[in-house]
């Protein structure tokens, strides 16, 4: 009893861990925008933003993992194209990610041109920074039909085809194509109601799951970095777990959530939280070299 106890107070004692990443556009998101208002331009934001970025992450020492559209690493200008920076980020220590080759709408690909949209992606990529693509996030956090959690999305069951695309299918078809890790952002049934009865979004350190063979961290703080994402934070360092922090270098000075006013702050608040030893700020590829070394 008293052991089963200790392990429990050693189990609270564990710092958590942060996973921070940054979505990559360009311009091949911005012409893929599902907002209204017509046609976005914003993708040219996206470089000198990123520059801006990688300047604070060296500052206070954080690793962050770049979700990059596949086709901005191919030759070319911006402001589709930048190999060059993409370069730089994997230089830089941080992980680079695929977000899909052209800013894709996952849940309305056919089976083969989910394939052949997540091979092109790692191809490109890979042959642009030298190094395995093993981490995969979907643009527009889609799909998030999800039935393994009772997770039922209306709108993509609506838009997409007969074929569509769920997260299940999504998770089978990259360990098929050589990924290992995803970023998913499925809303359990219970969890929306519970939300719908609050009248609040209720975000909480989460662990990491596994679907169709695929780990995958569930999205559990707001996009951003403000008051919202730092209580999350701060949660995860008193409770351990996992929190997932997130944002587009294009909105660095956007005046949102995701602006460098709420950046400096968040970054300064988890490189304390780490001096204190209540936090670890992770890369997805270090979590999975850990759980291989546990597995071994």
């Amino acid at each position: 009893m008293l052991s089963a106890v200790a392990d429990r107070a050693a189990e609270r004692r564990r710092p958590g861990c942060l996973l921070l990443f940054w979505d990559y556009d360009t311009q091949w998101g911005a012409d893929r925008s599902r907002l209204p208002g017509g046609a976005k331009t914003w993708g040219h934001l996206e470089f000198e933003a990123t520059d801006e970025v990688l300047c604070l992450l060296g500052g206070y020492s954080v690793s962050a993992c770049f979700a990059v559209v596949g086709a901005a690493a191919l030759p070319g200008e911006r402001p589709y194209h930048d190999p060059a920076q993409i370069r730089r980020i994997h230089a830089a220590g941080h992980e680079v990610a695929s977000h899909s080759f052209q800013h894709e709408w996952v849940p309305g690909l056919t089976r083969p041109a989910l394939l052949d949209m997540l091979r092109h992606s790692k191809e490109a990529l890979e042959d642009c920074v030298g190094a395995p693509v093993r981490t995969f996030v979907p643009p527009y956090n889609r799909p998030m039909d999800y039935a393994g959690a009772l997770a039922f999305s209306l709108s993509e069951r609506r838009e997409a085809t007969s074929e569509r695309t769920n997260l299940s299918l999504l998770c089978g078809a990259l360990g098929e194509t050589g990924y290992r890790f995803c970023r998913v952002a499925y809303q359990s049934l219970p969890h929306r109601l519970l939300e719908y009865v609050m009248r609040r979004r209720i975000d909480r350190p989460n662990e990491l799951i596994r679907i169709s063979g695929i780990t995958c961290a569930r999205l559990n703080a707001p996009c951003g970095f403000d008051e919202r994402a730092q209580e999350v934070l701060r949660t995860c360092a008193d409770r351990g777990g996992v929190v997932i922090a997130w944002g587009h270098p294009h909105s660095l000075h956007s005046g949102n959530s995701q602006d460098l006013k709420h950046l400096v702050r968040f970054l300064g608040l988890a490189a304390s939280l780490r001096r204190e030893g209540r936090l670890k700020i992770c890369r997805p590829m270090d979590l999975l070299s850990r759980t291989q070394a546990l597995a071994a």
